[in-house]
């Protein structure tokens, strides 16, 4: 076994028979010695009563790979999430805050209403504080009382009823609070950001030794956290983008030579894009940040909506925001601003490709066209969650409820080949997940939309055609996964 050092930056590695490793998540055993345990409240609730092994074993773990090769090693795991038989609370002392931080995201009242009634319904917990307005809430702003009654019907509406911004984010004065209103457990719900701003509070309280568990539950609606087979708010914004494109294809279907043209949601990763899309059927071309594209010359994108347009008549481009950014740089010559989480602030391509496309047709020559453009993206993000994101924000909740009772600190919850589990901080911060455009998946977006790849087999590379099939890693896995419902696995 290889311990992680003593501020709690590095990954706890468990090492096992056949290449087995196990990534696993920090406990407060590992920093503060002879604390005390609990049975489990679970044990005498009526909801769980009925339930078999509803404890997980403490040796269950989550491959991260499911796709192997008859002599590969096991290769890393994951702690599998859910109720331990001992919590490291009592129901009286647990004093939990919750704090949204970024972008808005389907499902995160859905969230802050299931770790609200999964403390207080599961184990009792009633002391439970809403940090308003992100980071700076901590030290900032008013919090506010979360109780089963307040976030009773939450989940119905949009947003966060708990406030959210970007930035603010100051460690001292944050772990400062926490530990002048004697809060012992803390959720922060947030994407790539923010939790790397989890994993530096987690540090300073490690550091300062302090018995407070810090849980993330990722949020990002593009789904552009790695190792997770997917993002709550996903789906939800997959679907609700099937409305913008479908008034897009009506547009384009009822006037002559109508181009349609949507942009969505997608600053690094085209997912939402790649998704819709494919559940669409009636886009022409997609374009995301991942698969560069060029407008003029022979296999642009120009001479191809003009082929679309003579073949059928009428065409629908979906866009994603970070897509070709840098054709609207160099042609706007702009400057890298940020914003106050770091991003880089993107130019509009919706509005910049749409008067390119205009400009272009109106040379003499070329056919008359007709283009309605459709931004649809604060629209997306800022409605309740679906069905399936309800239960997965569930899930999500209840999985960051056990593990912080439990004694786990320092971890992201989510789902991996299908099983909840504790992810260390580092795992999901490290790297953005990102449309892999020489996989399987863009490669079914291409055969659906007949689009072209803009890049050369040149830029591809034909190591692939020479090189015998692999097992899929942990990101393209996701996209398979997603793509095949295909989640089974034998997991202990």
């Amino acid at each position: 076994m290889c311990s992680d050092s003593k501020n709690g930056s590095s990954i706890k590695l468990v090492t096992g028979s056949g290449g087995y490793v196990l990534e696993d998540v920090p406990h407060f055993s590992d920093y503060i010695d002879d604390l005390p345990t609990y049975p489990n409240p679970l044990q005498s609730n009526p909801a769980y009563s009925v339930v078999k092994q509803y404890f997980v074993h403490m040796d269950d773990t989550v491959p991260q790979k499911v796709v192997v090769h008859k002599n590969s090693p096991r290769g890393i795991h994951f702690r599998r999430a859910g109720p331990r038989q001992k919590v490291y609370f009592e129901p009286d002392d647990v004093h939990a805050c919750i704090v949204t931080c970024g972008g808005l995201c389907p499902g995160l009242n859905t969230v802050i209403r299931e770790i609200v009634c999964g403390l207080n319904y599961m184990y009792g917990a009633t002391k439970i504080l809403g940090i308003d307005g992100g980071y700076r809430g901590f030290y900032s702003k008013n919090t506010v009382n979360l109780t089963t009654r307040v976030v009773n019907d939450i989940h119905k509406r949009g947003g966060t009823i708990i406030g959210t911004s970007r930035g603010g984010h100051d460690t001292s004065k944050i772990v400062d609070s926490i530990q002048d209103r004697g809060i012992n457990q803390v959720y922060i719900i947030g994407g790539d950001g923010t939790q790397k701003g989890a994993a530096v509070i987690y540090q300073e309280i490690r550091r300062r030794g302090l018995k407070v568990a810090v849980a993330g539950i990722p949020k990002t609606i593009d789904n552009d956290i790695p190792v997770i087979d997917k993002s709550f708010g996903f789906d939800t914004a997959v679907e609700e983008a099937q409305r913008a494109i479908n008034a897009a294809h009506v547009e384009a279907e009822s006037c002559g030579n109508c181009i349609g043209l949507v942009k969505l949601m997608g600053r690094n990763s085209g997912f939402i894009a790649m998704y819709a899309t494919l559940a669409s059927r009636d886009v022409d071309c997609c374009l995301i940040p991942e698969s560069p594209f060029y407008l003029e010359g022979k296999g642009g994108l120009f001479e191809y909506i003009e082929k679309r347009l003579k073949e059928n008549g009428h065409m629908v481009i979906v866009v994603a925001e970070g897509a070709g950014q840098e054709l609207v740089s160099e042609s706007l010559q702009s400057m890298n601003q940020k914003d106050a989480s770091g991003n880089k602030l993107l130019q509009d391509i919706g509005f910049w490709l749409s008067q390119k496309i205009k400009e272009y047709f109106a040379k003499p020559n070329k056919l008359s066209i007709n283009l309605k453009y459709i931004d649809p993206t604060y629209m997306i993000r800022a409605i309740p969650s679906n069905a399936s994101d309800n239960v997965y924000c569930t899930l999500l909740a209840q999985s960051a409820v056990h593990g912080a009772m439990a004694g786990y600190t320092g971890f992201t919850v989510g789902l991996v080949n299908g099983r909840q589990t504790y992810l260390p901080f580092e795992r999901v911060i490290e790297k953005q997940n990102k449309v892999v455009i020489t996989d399987r998946m863009w490669a079914r977006l291409l055969s659906s939309t007949n689009q072209p790849s803009f890049i050369s087999t040149k830029e591809v590379g034909h190591s692939h055609e020479e090189c015998p099939a692999q097992p899929l890693d942990g990101e393209n896995y996701k996209e398979e996964v997603m793509a095949n419902g295909d989640i089974s696995t034998s997991v202990p």
